[in-house]
């Protein structure tokens, strides 16, 4: 059983934190290297890792385990609806575009389309956004009923960690800013989660008008001008809808 968790706690700091080398990852778990070796062999024996260099010595995760956590969330329908309004949208911002999906206390990265500009926000796929510190978490929350988004803070997020100096971390605080993002339609990240990445997200909703996923545009700090705030907030809106619309979601 150790070994299982071993295993699987490898895939989670992987998936975190890849490209990672072995004396890194086996810090970040507080394991002996030789332990780590074994398991780091078992996973790319069983095709879940690979050598991002070639050599071993940094690894990334596989394709295999994106496929797992699509099916588990039922999104390959959504990822293959979502590709063509985020390419739109990808040109229509010539910014990066992310497809996040909610699980549990976070917004799970499933899909990105890169910016072609050379200074951009790489995240890897399978990255767990804060649902408080993200715009694809707030779009999010701020698309539930009300008083399920509160239950859900209470729920999953009876603390809000601080990661920078502009996240919000008083559960009033959030809350009126998840009533700001209700009224304008998308949500804002300013450097919340990491101080140099700023985005823009709008929720996705399935044919009951649930909230299902979030768009969103990814921009560097020094990128995101209030202009360009002003311009991408609609554009991801507006996209956002348009999948919805695939989805099934008629608005009112």
């Amino acid at each position: 059983m150790r070994n299982v968790l071993n295993a699987l706690r490898a895939l989670e700091e992987i998936a975190t934190r890849q490209p990672i080398g072995v004396g890194e990852l086996a810090r970040a778990m507080d394991l002996p290297k030789s332990t780590l070796q074994r398991t780091l062999h078992t996973l790319r024996e069983a095709g879940w890792i690979r050598p991002a260099d070639g050599a071993g010595t940094r690894w990334v995760i596989t394709g295999r385990a994106l496929y797992v956590g699509r099916r588990a969330t039922g999104d390959l329908g959504l990822r293959d609806a979502a590709v063509p309004v985020m390419e739109q949208l990808r040109r229509d911002t010539g910014e990066t575009v992310h497809l996040t999906v909610p699980e549990g206390d976070a917004a799970v990265l499933v899909e990105r389309l890169e910016t072609a500009q050379p200074v951009r926000i790489v995240l890897p796929l399978g990255t767990r956004l804060p649902l408080h510190a993200s715009a694809n978490g707030k779009a999010y929350l701020a698309a539930l009923p009300v008083e399920r988004a509160g239950q859900l803070l209470d729920a999953a997020l009876s603390e809000l960690p601080g990661y920078t100096g502009t996240t919000i971390t008083s559960r009033s605080g959030l809350l009126d800013e998840l009533a700001a993002v209700r009224e304008r339609g998308w949500s804002d990240n300013r450097g919340e989660w990491r101080a140099d990445v700023c985005a823009v997200a709008a929720p996705v909703r399935d044919a009951s008008g649930a909230p299902v996923a979030s768009l969103s545009v990814n921009v560097p700090a020094s990128r995101m001008t209030p202009e360009a705030r002003s311009a991408h907030g609609p554009r991801v809106r507006d996209a956002a809808r348009q999948l919805s619309g695939v989805l099934g979601h008629v608005e009112d």
